[in-house]
Order: C-alpha cells, then sequence, then structure tokens
C-alpha cells in the first residue's frame, strides 16, 4: 500500500509542477490552482506512504527521482524541450540511483 501512496504522490506532483509551467507565472488562476491542489495531494500521500514504515531515504529519493525523470521526458516530448547526450545521461543517472537505492535493502 505504501508504494500505491508513493506512486499516487509522484503522479500528483508530476500533474502539479506541469500545472506550474502552465500557470504563466500563477497568472492563470485555474493552472494555478491545479498546482497548489497538486503539490499538496502530493506531500500529503507521500506522509502517508511515510506513515506506513516506508524508509524515508527510498521514498524521497524515488518520489523526487522519478517525478525529476518524468518531468523532463514531459518537457522533451509534449513542451518543445531538446533532448541531448547530456540530458539522457542525468535521466538514466537518476533512475540508476533509485534502483541502487532500492537495492541496497535501506529499510
Amino acid at each position: 500500500m505504501a508504494w500505491l501512496l508513493l506512486a499516487a504522490a509522484i503522479a500528483s506532483e508530476v500533474v502539479a509542477t506541469t500545472a506550474l509551467k502552465f500557470s504563466d507565472g500563477l497568472s492563470h488562476k485555474g493552472w494555478s490552482a491545479l498546482m497548489i491542489v497538486g503539490y499538496i495531494a502530493s506531500f500529503v500521500l507521500l506522509a502517508k506512504a511515510l506513515k506506513l514504515q516506508m524508509p524515508l531515504g527510498v521514498a524521497y529519493a524515488v518520489w523526487s527521482g522519478v517525478g525529476t525523470a518524468v518531468i523532463a521526458l514531459i518537457g522533451m516530448a509534449f513542451m518543445g524541450e531538446s533532448m541531448n547526450l547530456a540530458k539522457m545521461g542525468g535521466i538514466l543517472l537518476i533512475i540508476g540511483g533509485v534502483v541502487l537505492l532500492n537495492l541496497s535493502g535501506a529499510h
């Protein structure tokens, strides 16, 4: 259940960060409201995952790492942001770091 809550927290954070981009400096009320709700939901869901004894280091690494990688991919796929070897390498390092942390048995 903790992993489902963490996945929902990541999804909420990704939605909120995407809405932040579309809010145009918080000048669009709808996107700004979605951003606020998304970030609040993300932190509430992360807190609930932690309450279920998910290790803090693992939860935060997965939450921030996967969120960062997904946002980078969304930016490239839907917002015209460029892809280069450095970005690809960075995303792969994030994913590798999260996998390594989880495999380390940090419980």
